[in-house]
């Protein structure tokens, strides 16, 4: 991958989490603050799953800069670029589950019943990324088998020379 590549996909993950975080410490409380004739337990589920959504996105964002690292440096082929793999994967998980449950919770209120569609809908494609993550994580194992039998060959190799 290009440094210039890394470069811009360094920005854009910086500007997004600075995004967030402003999300997180100002809309959050004024969505709060907008909700205030609505009950309690809706009311803190609701402020709950939006903080849990930005959350799970923040995790992806802080595992892609962390596998960008790994490829700055050629070890991205590497059993530690797994852990970050898993943890993108997860997150995207919880957050399906999340927007699923963000529907469920409006459902009984006065929601148009086409915002409830389209929010299950967004789980159900937000899950569907969460497989193809799994998918791009079995290509990363083969490509890491390979590059461990490649260096046991180039040892063998070594020895023979």
């Amino acid at each position: 991958m290009r440094g210039v590549t890394v470069l811009v996909l360094r920005v854009i993950l910086a500007v997004a989490l600075v995004g967030s975080l402003v999300v997180q410490v100002v809309m959050v409380p004024l969505l709060w603050a907008d909700l205030d004739g609505v009950n309690e337990v809706p009311r803190t589920l609701f402020a709950i799953i939006v903080i849990a959504e930005i959350i799970t996105f923040q995790l992806c964002a802080v595992c892609v800069w962390a596998l960008l690292d790994l490829v700055r440096r050629g070890r991205v082929f590497s059993a530690r670029s797994f852990r970050f793999v898993d943890v993108i994967i997860g997150a995207i998980a919880v957050s399906a589950l999340l927007t699923f449950g963000l529907a469920v919770l409006l459902a009984p209120g006065g929601i148009a019943p086409g915002v409830i569609g389209l929010l299950c809908g967004a789980a159900l494609v937000t899950a569907g990324v969460a497989l193809v993550v799994v998918v791009m994580r079995s290509l990363l194992r083969q490509a890491v088998d390979r590059e461990i039998e490649a260096q046991g060959l180039r040892s063998e190799l070594d020895d023979v020379i």
